[in-house]
């Protein structure tokens, strides 16, 4: 939300497209937990019957749906011509185009319904810093997820429990890439470059809020120090 009472992707409050995403928040946050929950469930389940399989498979693509639907009617309610929503939304977009991201929606969303209900207790550093955290850990545990179920039974693959694949996210994450573990199969590598990108940005976010709450910090300390009309030790 902006400071004029907007929000970050163009949404006036009151219009057509607010009062929708208004409704279907809380939905949606439900449906992102599912998502994550089914599907690292069925990554995950061992002896799980063909029946479960089926149905955590029907969840899942039930939750991709719902994703598809709003955004269809978001748009629609937008009055936008497709590439100006697209460009207006695009977490939206790669959430709906990848399944990896969708366990994000679970922090934008949140932020959302933060807002409608109270202001920020946290100083826009500290909600950075603690949005980014949460956001590195979904998306580790989802890219783990991910990984793992691409590269568990392939030849030459030295990803081989999930304790492996969750080295590999966190050490892919933080930028470390020891290289004692790496993906081998097309998905395992797509998904290794997304996670790249993901944990560029999220530490680059970190970081910056981080070294400006220090500056900020520092700054006020001089000026409380400093006597009125002057510098400290002047006289």
């Amino acid at each position: 939300m902006t400071e004029d009472g907007g929000t970050a992707d163009g949404a006036e409050p009151e219009s057509p497209e607010w009062r929708w995403r208004g409704r279907v928040d809380i939905p949606l946050f439900a449906a992102a937990a599912l998502f994550l929950a089914c599907y690292a469930t069925l990554v995950l389940g061992q002896g799980l019957s063909q029946g479960v399989r089926d149905l955590l498979v029907a969840l899942i693509c039930a939750a991709w749906a719902f994703f598809v639907v709003d955004y269809v009617v978001r748009w629609r309610l937008s009055g936008r011509r497709l590439p100006g929503f697209v460009r207006h939304h695009p977490m939206d977009t790669l959430v709906v185009l990848m399944p990896l991201l969708r366990p994000l929606r679970i922090v934008q969303l949140y932020e959302t319904m933060r807002h409608r209900h109270t202001r920020a207790r946290l100083s826009l550093y500290g909600r950075v810093i603690s949005y980014a955290g949460l956001s590195a850990l979904l998306l580790g545990f989802a890219g783990a997820l991910t990984v793992y179920d691409a590269e568990r039974g392939v030849p030459g693959a030295t990803i081989h429990t999930f304790g492996d694949s969750v080295w590999w996210a966190c050490s892919t994450l933080t930028t470390v890439g020891y290289g004692d573990i790496t993906p081998v199969t097309p998905l395992g590598r797509t998904v290794a470059v997304a996670m790249m990108g993901g944990g560029m940005a999220l530490l680059g976010a970190v970081t910056g809020s981080f070294s400006s709450w220090l500056i900020q910090t520092f700054t006020l300390d001089q000026d409380r120090q400093r006597p009125p009309g002057g510098f400290p030790g002047a006289g």
